[in-house]
């Protein structure tokens, strides 16, 4: 994965539909505000926060944001350490499905923001901390 120098706001802009638009402004100040780093765009339409290096045990490496979201049509796919990592949290999360890495929301207004806001918390936490299983991790900025 990529930083691909594109601009956040005018991406942000053309997010369609109008709630996935208005979920992508919210998200876009609540992971300013976690991580402490400004937006960036990423391969594949991504919006991360901050930047890292993983490495594999079996040698494969990339760079990833620190935390992303990415506003799709159907939902906006929020990026997590692992879900199962967050399993009580998600119980109390409100409306939402999950992959094994990644929250889809369909309408951030019908979620819990606190808890949102904690397993964000606690994502940004695992991967700064270099906690995320099978892999390494390096902070870049």
């Amino acid at each position: 994965m990529e930083r691909t120098g594109r601009d956040v706001g005018e991406f942000v802009a053309q997010v369609t539909p109008a709630t996935r638009r208005s979920d992508a402004e919210t998200l876009v100040a609540l992971l300013r505000e976690l991580t402490g780093r400004e937006p960036q765009m990423w391969t594949g339409s991504i919006i991360g926060f901050g930047a890292c290096r993983y490495r594999y045990a079996t040698g494969t490496t990339g760079e990833m944001p620190l935390l992303g979201f990415s506003p799709r049509k159907a939902a906006t796919t929020i990026y997590l350490d692992r879900t199962d990592a967050h399993t009580e949290a998600l119980a109390g999360l409100g409306p939402h499905t999950t992959g094994a890495g990644c929250l889809y929301v369909k309408d951030l207004a019908a979620v819990d923001e606190g808890v949102l806001r904690g397993i964000l918390s606690d994502t940004l936490r695992r991967v700064v901390d270099d906690e995320l299983p099978g892999a390494t991790i390096t902070v870049l900025d």
